[in-house]
C-alpha cells in the first residue's frame, strides 16, 4: 500500500484546529458512532498488543448521576452537558488477554503475573495511549473531544469498575462542540524549545 500524506484539510481537523471543547452542542451520538470509534482506536499499538484500555461509555441520565457524584466542581457542567462521557479505564490484569492478543508467544502472561509494578507501568502507559487514540478517532469521525483528569479516582473505582480488577485513568467528553465556549488557544513550545536531532 503507498501510504498518502493528509491534505491541509484533515491535519487541520486532527491536529492545527482540533480543540479540547468545554461547551456541547445538543446533537446526539449514536451508539453506532461509538462502536466505529472504538473499532479506530483499537487499531494503535500497544506493548505486546496488550490493550489494557477498558471504556465506559456514560451515556444515559442515570449515569451520568453516578458520574456527577465523582467528579470534582469544575468537571461537573461540562461532563453533564456532553452527549457522552468516555471514562477510559485500565485492565490491571489485561495479562489475561495476551493469550488472544499475543499468540506467538505462550509465556508472556508470565512476563506481568506477580509483578505488581510491571502491571501498573503497562496498564497505565498503553491505556494512556489507547486514550490519545481515542480523542483521534472522535476527531477524525467528526466530533469533538473534551478530555479531564479532576476527579475522585477512588470514587470513579467504586461506582464504574466495582470489582477492583479495573482503575480509572481519565475522562474523555465526546459530541459536536460549540465554538462559542471555547478558550482561546494555549501557546504550544517550539521545535527547538522541546526537541533536538542528534
Amino acid at each position: 500500500m503507498v501510504k498518502q500524506v493528509f491534505p491541509d484539510s484533515v491535519l487541520d481537523q486532527l491536529f492545527r484546529q482540533a480543540r479540547s471543547h468545554n461547551g456541547w452542542q445538543a446533537r446526539e451520538v449514536t451508539d453506532t458512532q461509538l462502536q466505529q470509534l472504538y473499532d479506530l482506536m483499537k487499531m494503535g499499538p500497544t506493548a505486546v498488543n496488550s490493550c489494557p484500555a477498558r471504556i465506559v461509555f456514560i451515556k444515559s441520565a442515570a449515569a451520568k448521576e453516578r458520574l456527577k457524584g465523582c467528579l470534582n466542581e469544575g468537571n461537573i457542567h461540562k461532563s453533564m452537558t456532553a452527549p457522552v462521557v468516555a471514562l477510559v479505564g485500565m485492565d490491571t490484569e489485561f495479562y489475561n488477554k495476551l493469550g488472544k492478543l499475543w499468540p506467538h508467544q505462550p509465556d508472556a502472561p508470565n512476563w506481568y503475573i506477580g509483578k505488581p509494578e510491571k502491571i501498573k507501568e503497562n496498564a497505565f502507559r498503553n491505556s494512556s495511549l489507547q486514550g490519545a487514540y481515542l480523542i483521534m478517532a472522535v476527531r477524525s469521525l467528526g466530533l469533538d473531544a473534551g478530555p479531564m483528569s479532576g476527579f475522585n479516582f477512588a470514587k470513579m473505582d467504586e461506582t464504574f469498575f466495582p470489582d477492583g480488577k479495573i482503575k480509572s485513568n481519565f475522562i474523555c467528553a465526546i459530541g459536536y462542540g460549540d465554538d462559542s465556549k471555547l478558550y482561546p488557544r494555549g501557546p504550544r513550545l517550539d521545535f527547538a524549545e522541546a526537541c533536538s536531532i542528534i
